[in-house]
């Protein structure tokens, strides 16, 4: 139910943890692979971002 609203949703902000360390960004929802369980996020730059949900910290 909340990943519909994500899509729905305007720009998002994304704390994750890659690598070890917390990174944030904030965009659109450019696509959600629940198969791969990844987020892709496109920022106002039109730069695409994947994020594993396993790293996500929060989202708002």
């Amino acid at each position: 139910m909340f990943l519909k609203k994500l899509i729905k949703n305007g720009l998002i902000t994304v704390k994750y943890y890659e690598n070890g360390s917390l990174q944030m960004y904030k965009g659109r929802v450019y696509n959600l692979n629940l198969h791969e369980q990844t987020l892709s996020l496109k920022d106002e730059k039109q730069n695409i971002f994947f994020i594993r949900s396993s790293g996500i910290e929060d989202i708002y």
